[in-house]
C-alpha cells in the first residue's frame, strides 16, 4: 500500500428537506386545515479516527464527500426523514486543517474519536406552522436550510513514542528492523527511506512504538533532499534516538547537521529528550570507537552509546536508555495534559 500523510478534500453537509404544502380533508370534519408537515434534517458530516489505518492513501482517490438531504415532510403533520450521517474514517493521528493551512480545526488522536465537524441543515417549516388567527389556510412553506461546505486539508501525524532521526544512511532502517515487526527497506545509497516507518518494539516487560523517517541532510528546512515535511510525524514522540554513522568523517559535524535542522523545523523538536547513538560501531576497532564516542558527546553534550543494528551489539543499552527516558517523559505529558487550559 501506498503511502500518503496529506490529501485535500471537499466535504459538504446535507441540506434540509422542504416543508410540506397540505390541508386535512376527512370526512365529517367540515374545517380541515392546514397539516403540512416539517422537512427532515440533513446528514452531518463526521470525522471517526480508526484503527488499522496508516495512510491517507484512499482520499486521493475519492475526493468529494457529500451528505445526504432532509427528506421533504408531508400530510398528517409528517415530519420528513432525515437524512444520514456521513461518517469519514481516517487514521488516529489526523489532522483536519484549513484549506489556506493556517489553522488547525480538528485533531483525531484517539481510536474511535468522534467530531461533528458540519451540521447538516434544518428541515424547512410545513404550512401547518404558519396557520393563524389571520391567515386559516396558509400557503407558504420552508424550503429547508442549506448544509455547509469547505474544503479541508487532511494531514496524518503518526503517533510514536520514540522518533529515529539521523542523516542518510544512519543505519536507522537496519535498526528499526532489528528491534521491531517492522520490514523497512535497507539499501546502499542515500534516501532508501521514503516515507514513514512504524515498529513496535519489545523490551524488558515493556511495548513502545518507534517511527523511522526519511533523512535529512543540511538545507532541508529550505527543501534540500526531500526535505522536512516528514519530521510532522514525530511531533508527537517523547523521545528521540539520533542514529549518528561511525564513518563520517566528522561525527560531531553530523550530529549539527541533524541538530539544526530539528531547530530549524521548529514545534519543539529541538529541545525534546534526544538519545545520541553511534551505529555501525561493528566496522571500526574499539579505540577509534572510544575515541569517536567522546567527539560526539562533546558536541552532543550526552552520553554517545555504540551499538550496531546490524550485528546487535549495543542495541539493549540503546533500548534500557529508551525505557529509562519514556517514563518521566511519558509523566511529563500526562502533566502538561491535565494541566493544559481549556
Amino acid at each position: 500500500m501506498h503511502f500518503l500523510d496529506q490529501a485535500k478534500i471537499f466535504i459538504r453537509s446535507g441540506a434540509g428537506g422542504p416543508g410540506a404544502v397540505s390541508f386535512r380533508r376527512e370526512k365529517y370534519i367540515e374545517y380541515g386545515g392546514p397539516d403540512g408537515g416539517e422537512g427532515g434534517k440533513g446528514g452531518d458530516i463526521i470525522f471517526e479516527a480508526v484503527e488499522g489505518l496508516n495512510t491517507l492513501i484512499d482520499f486521493r482517490y475519492t475526493q468529494h464527500f457529500r451528505a445526504p438531504r432532509g427528506k421533504g415532510g408531508s400530510g398528517s403533520n409528517r415530519t420528513g426523514a432525515g437524512g444520514d450521517d456521513l461518517v469519514i474514517k481516517v487514521p488516529v493521528g489526523t489532522q483536519v486543517i484549513s484549506d489556506d493551512k493556517e489553522h488547525v480545526l480538528a485533531d483525531l488522536t484517539k481510536p474511535g474519536e468522534r467530531i461533528v465537524f458540519l451540521k447538516g441543515g434544518d428541515g424547512g417549516r410545513g404550512n401547518a406552522s404558519y396557520k393563524s388567527s389571520t391567515n386559516r389556510a396558509p400557503r407558504q412553506h420552508g424550503t429547508g436550510w442549506p448544509g455547509e461546505e469547505m474544503w479541508v486539508w487532511l494531514r496524518l501525524k503518526l503517533l510514536a513514542d520514540v522518533g529515529l532521526v539521523g542523516l542518510p544512511n544512519a543505519g536507522k532502517s537496519t535498526l528499526l528492523n532489528a528491534v521491531t515487526n517492522a520490514n523497512a527497506k535497507v539499501g546502499a545509497y542515500p534516501f532508501t527511506t521514503l516515507h514513514p516507518k512504524l515498529g513496535v518494539v519489545r523490551h524488558k516487560g515493556r511495548e513502545f512504538v518507534m517511527a523511522d523517517i526519511p533523512g535529512l541532510i543540511e538545507g532541508a528546512a529550505e527543501g534540500a533532499g526531500i526535505g522536512d515535511r516528514f519530521l510532522g510525524h514525530i511531533e508527537r514522540t517523547r523521545v528521540l534516538l539520533h542514529l549518528v554513522d561511525a564513518n563520517n568523517e566528522d561525527v560531531g559535524e553530523a550530529y549539527r547537521i541533524v541538530h539544526d535542522e530539528l531547530d530549524a523545523y521548529g514545534e519543539g523538536l529541538a529541545d525534546k529528550p534526544q538519545i545520541v547513538a553511534l551505529n555501525k560501531a561493528d566496522t571500526l576497532d574499539a579505540e577509534l570507537i572510544k575515541a569517536l564516542s567522546d567527539e560526539l558527546e562533546a558536541e552532543a553534550g550526552a552520553p554517545a552509546l555504540p551499538l550496531s543494528g546490524a550485528t546487535g551489539e549495543g542495541i539493549e543499552a540503546v533500548l534500557d536508555a529508551i525505557l529509562q527516558h519514556l517514563g518521566p517523559a511519558k509523566e511529563k505529558a500526562q502533566e502538561d495534559q491535565e494541566w493544559s487550559p481549556l
